[in-house]
């Protein structure tokens, strides 16, 4: 086998959540345009229409699942759509995430438990049906969103429940790893940096300078930034890794 050959995913089924937009939808397409069917969730299956789009255009499957992945209902039945329409299943993107920044003295307890909720409790249940789906094929990949808030508090903004959301996230990915490495099922997350997306685009970009200024590659990243690490981490490239946490975030937590 040669070296470009470890990062070939053609024909792998994959399915990633919160892909309506921003890093989910990025993402979503990169593993289209590698070659894989790709089942696409959201809150809403409408939202995922121009996703969906992009993916069969290149001449793949895609399919939309609607759900809330803090309802186990919803994530059940979703992976079984799945299943059913794809027939396997190899690489799960647990991508779907929230962020609400309050003072933690002032951070009300329904925000609290709908960070925790979608961030950590969400993710939780998808690497839960994945696995379910994974162990009896002896192989699998799942990749969780971390982010580099698991390692490094972040100011200015005050989020100190969705730092503990994704710090939680690398904890239980390294856990279901060492469960399920006998299975052949490998549990990685990835961790990225300051993004510009949608979200922070619209809401956030007041901060730009002061998180540019705390980068040491002195700029933000962007989504299509994170495509090689997922490509690698779902191929066989990295098949003796597991429970790692990849961090990509232009060297901020390395100050």
């Amino acid at each position: 086998m040669s070296v470009y050959d470890l990062f070939n995913i053609r024909g792998r089924k994959a399915l990633i959540t919160g892909a309506a937009r921003g890093i989910g939808k990025v993402l979503a397409i990169a593993l289209a345009e590698a070659g894989c069917d790709v089942a696409v969730m959201d809150l809403t299956a409408d939202s995922l229409g121009p996703v969906a789009g992009e993916i069969e255009a290149l001449g793949v499957k895609s399919l939309t699942l609607s759900g809330d992945v803090s309802s186990k209902k919803d994530v059940d039945a979703a992976f079984t759509a799945a299943a059913k329409a794809f027939g396997k299943l190899d690489i799960c993107m647990n991508n779907a995430g929230i962020s609400i920044q309050k003072p933690a003295e002032e951070m009300p307890e329904a925000d609290y438990l709908k960070i925790i909720d979608i961030n950590l409790k969400g993710v939780f249940l998808c690497c839960q049906a994945a696995a379910r789906l994974m162990i009896p094929q002896k192989s699998g990949s799942i990749i969780n969103m971390g982010s580099m808030s698991a390692s490094a508090v972040n100011v200015p903004q005050k989020q100190a429940i969705y730092n503990t959301s994704k710090a939680g996230v690398v904890m239980l990915t390294r856990s279901l790893a060492v469960e399920w490495a006998p299975y052949g099922v490998r549990v990685n997350s990835l961790s990225p940096g300051y993004m510009k997306t949608e979200m922070t685009l619209a809401g956030m970009s007041h901060l730009f300078p002061t998180w540019e200024s705390l980068t040491p590659m002195g700029r933000l990243g962007v989504p299509e930034e994170l495509r090689g690490a997922v490509l690698f981490m779902a191929s066989d490239a990295s098949s003796y890794m597991t429970g790692n946490d990849m961090i990509v975030d232009g060297g901020y937590t390395s100050r």
